[in-house]
């Protein structure tokens, strides 16, 4: 009997230890993020997760991470499997605390990285899942200004289709549910309003002020994101969207 305390301390002092573990490991992860390290921030935060695998926050980081490196990635196989990754694990947090707007924002943001790799009825029902995930978001955190960012793009995206695909999607898909520029620019303006130094939230209310014609706010808009310096990893695909749009402008 007397077996029993003890080890019972001694699966306490493992646990402990294997949460020392994973915490540091996520901390180093997070220093590599910041630096714009992507590969070597997920395989550290992969280590971490071994430790504590049901942690929602590092899922969620790990889930950025796959996303964030689509970019690089050359093969359509490869990239189509990292998103596919990255949604796994935004998924598994989203199950474990489906109502915090962490998870709702991460499933959101890797359904829209899959969008342009899946075949056409399965993009009809991404998207639909980037607008339900977006918006369940920002009810939960009015706050949370990437989710009204996600709701900007999701607007613009699909306002701006052209005819003959809108038909398409409509006759043959169900449709989805209603957009417009004028509800992609309140997004935006909600974002910025939350967080002024994102460069995508200058940059996307600019080309969706430059979709509706309001070529000199358009114009201040995009400018503003170019000079930002580049903070995350999608900020350099960003601004070159922002340089196509001024462009045309």
């Amino acid at each position: 009997m007397k077996c029993l305390p003890i080890l019972a301390l001694t699966l306490l002092i493992a646990a402990s230890a294997h949460a020392e573990s994973a915490a540091r490991l996520t901390a180093e992860g997070d220093a590599l993020d910041a630096q714009l390290k992507t590969a070597d921030a997920l395989t550290v935060y992969l280590q971490a997760e071994k430790l504590d695998p049901r942690n929602p926050a590092l899922l969620i980081k790990i889930a950025k991470q796959y996303g964030e490196s689509m970019p690089k990635i050359s093969n359509a196989a490869d990239k189509l499997q990292a998103g596919e990754n990255g949604l796994a694990y935004a998924q598994r947090a989203f199950k474990l605390e489906p109502r915090t707007a962490e998870a709702n924002l991460a499933v959101s943001i890797c359904y829209g990285r899959l969008l342009k790799l899946v075949p056409v009825k399965t993009r009809v029902e991404y998207s639909r899942q980037v607008h339900d995930y977006a918006e369940r978001a920002a009810q939960l955190d009015p706050g949370c200004d990437y989710a009204w960012h996600m709701l900007g793009r999701w607007n613009q995206s699909v306002a701006t289709m052209d005819f003959f695909t809108q038909s398409i999607v409509r006759i043959v898909y169900g449709g989805l549910p209603d957009a417009s520029l004028e509800k992609s620019r309140e997004c935006f303006e909600k974002a910025l309003k939350i967080k002024q130094d994102r460069v995508c939230h200058h940059i996307e209310l600019g080309r969706t002020l430059a979709f509706m014609g309001h070529k000199v706010e358009a114009r201040k808009q995009i400018q503003a994101g170019l000079a930002m310096p580049d903070r995350e990893s999608d900020d350099p695909q960003t601004k070159v969207r922002g340089r196509a749009t001024l462009k045309e402008l």
